[in-house]
């Protein structure tokens, strides 16, 4: 080759090696993750985000804060997927795994400092995530499932988010009720429970309806607005005049020829409507729209009609009423016609919502949910899809832990324990492991006005005794060490497990990348 260079890269690309490239991507990963830090916990802050558009957001839960930022480095983008996942996964627990994944690479970044290999922190991460995962298992409180602790659940994930004027007890209610409505033989069906919201009144009008509430408008001025003991026909159908199967043109040579032509079609959309009405269908869900003409002969006959309605909550309002989405309204099979006690109108300043309630088949559900705002219901319907989640969990899994940091703490003490059996460098990763668990308690103490030292001394002096039995507790303008299952505060123990994983697995990740290559 003569000794001239070989180039095997694109002009212009940019690669950065060895120590500066996990530098670089272990600070971007951190700077992520202090960026919810200070969201943490009960006494946790708001963030507002504002768009190049000039939309605002205000909110402290962690994967909308971190999904509305504008983030470039690819690095820093792995920790937000921790959130995204925590988040699909679990439905809570985002700012948690985090937090805890940037502090993982905090301790990661002190290790390679000190020339321990990326690989032996891999390693070491590894075995501290598989006793963390153990202790979680163990340390599942012996308690009946019912509807007491679900609202503790509920309670603990929804305190300190934005919630208006309503009490979170009164939420966790809303919430545990929402749940059960829908719990079946086979489990919980979430998709079951809708969440909808309405601003123009207090938070404190949130409410639970047994059944779906959808924004729609009558097809016709003069259909009722309120039916009881309903029959109901979900399609997808035409309500206007039917098309001819081969191209055709008419010609029309006078008024009366005209006349006739008209007088055809208004028999053939009166038929339609004679045959709907003959079937005994008293509310028509339409995804389609319904010709002016045929709404007007509907209304002659009393039935409410609804077009344009949304193509999945056509489904769902056939489904839930016990009926069949069908192609064709004027042939309808009595199977294929649905039932609720009543459906009716409400209106909300310039817009209608439909109530169905009382429907055959389907537990369905809606959390209805007020607010003054569109800041206050955006903030209180995350709080409230986080605690649905949550709840649900705990129903499914029926594993709970003990919140506040103190399992957190309890984890720490194991890990520790266990590291003095393992043997070399590995050693020293999980007892940084250990370390970075702690994150999580002492944030918990700084964001309620706590000396974060004195509070994690205590934590462990408490937890060395009985494991889970201390936490950080609000209390006023400051917080106190006490027994989190006593004041209530309970966590399911699949957050927690799934927080551990989804931090530890993009933490290793980052730790391993020594060679950043990248093209203009």
């Amino acid at each position: 080759m003569g000794g001239r260079p070989m180039f095997i890269l694109s002009e212009g690309t940019e690669r950065t090696q060895g120590r500066d490239a996990q530098s670089s991507n272990i600070s971007a990963g951190k700077a992520v993750s202090e960026a919810v830090r200070t969201t943490l916990g009960p006494r946790g802050m708001d963030k507002m985000l504002v768009s190049d558009d000039g939309d605002v957001v205000i909110t402290n839960d962690g994967v909308t804060i971190l999904d509305s930022m504008d983030i470039e480095h690819p690095a820093a983008q792995m920790i937000v997927e921790v959130s995204q996942t925590q988040e699909d996964e679990v439905g809570d627990g985002t700012t948690t795994a985090a937090v805890l994944a940037g502090e993982l690479l905090a301790k990661a970044e002190n290790l390679l400092e000190q020339d321990v290999h990326a690989t032996t922190i891999v390693e070491g991460y590894a075995r501290a995530r598989d006793i963390a995962l153990e202790a979680v298992d163990d340390l599942a409180l012996d308690v009946d499932i019912d509807d007491d602790l679900l609202r503790q659940v509920a309670e603990s994930s929804m305190t300190g988010k934005g919630t208006g004027d309503i009490t979170t007890e009164r939420l966790a209610e809303v919430v545990v009720n929402a749940v059960r409505g829908v719990e079946g033989d086979e489990g919980i069906d979430r998709d079951e429970i809708r969440v909808l919201t309405q601003t123009g009144s207090s938070s404190s009008a949130t409410e639970l309806v047994e059944g779906i509430v959808t924004d729609a408008e009558p097809a016709h001025k003069n259909m009722p607005r309120s039916v009881e003991d309903a029959t109901i026909l979900a399609t997808d159908g035409s309500f206007g005049v039917r098309e001819t199967e081969i191209d055709a043109e008419y010609s029309v040579d006078n008024v009366e020829q005209l006349t006739a032509a008209m007088d055809a079609e208004n028999d053939q959309l009166r038929e339609l409507a004679d045959a709907i009405a003959d079937a005994g269908v008293d509310v028509v869900f339409s995804h389609s729209s319904i010709e002016d003409r045929t709404a007007a002969y509907l209304a002659e006959h009393g039935i409410l009609a609804f077009e344009d309605v949304d193509d999945d909550m056509t489904s769902a309002i056939a489904q839930s009423t016990g009926g069949k989405r069908t192609g064709k309204p004027d042939d309808v099979d009595d199977d294929e016609l649905g039932h609720a006690d009543s459906i009716r109108l409400e209106k909300y300043g310039d817009e209608d919502l439909v109530f169905i309630e009382g429907a055959d088949e389907a537990q369905s559900v809606t959390v209805f949910v007020r607010g003054g705002t569109e800041h206050v219901v955006d903030e209180l319907e995350r709080a409230i899809e986080d605690a649905l989640d949550v709840v649900s969990s705990a129903v499914e899994t029926e594993n709970v832990v003990p919140g506040a940091g103190a399992i957190e703490t309890s984890i720490a003490g194991r890990v520790r324990d266990e590291a003095a059996g393992i043997e070399g460098r590995q050693q020293l990763a999980v007892e940084a492991f250990a370390d970075a668990i702690e994150v999580l308690p002492r944030t918990l103490a700084e964001n309620t006005g706590m000396d974060p030292i004195d509070a994690l001394v205590d934590l462990r002096a408490a937890n060395d005794d009985e494991e889970g039995s201390a936490g950080i507790i609000s209390s006023g303008e400051t917080g106190k060490i006490a027994n989190p299952v006593e004041e209530g505060v309970i966590d399911p123990a699949a957050v927690k497990g799934e927080a551990v994983e989804s931090a530890t697995e993009s933490a290793t990740m980052i730790v391993r990348i020594d060679d950043v290559i990248a093209a203009e």
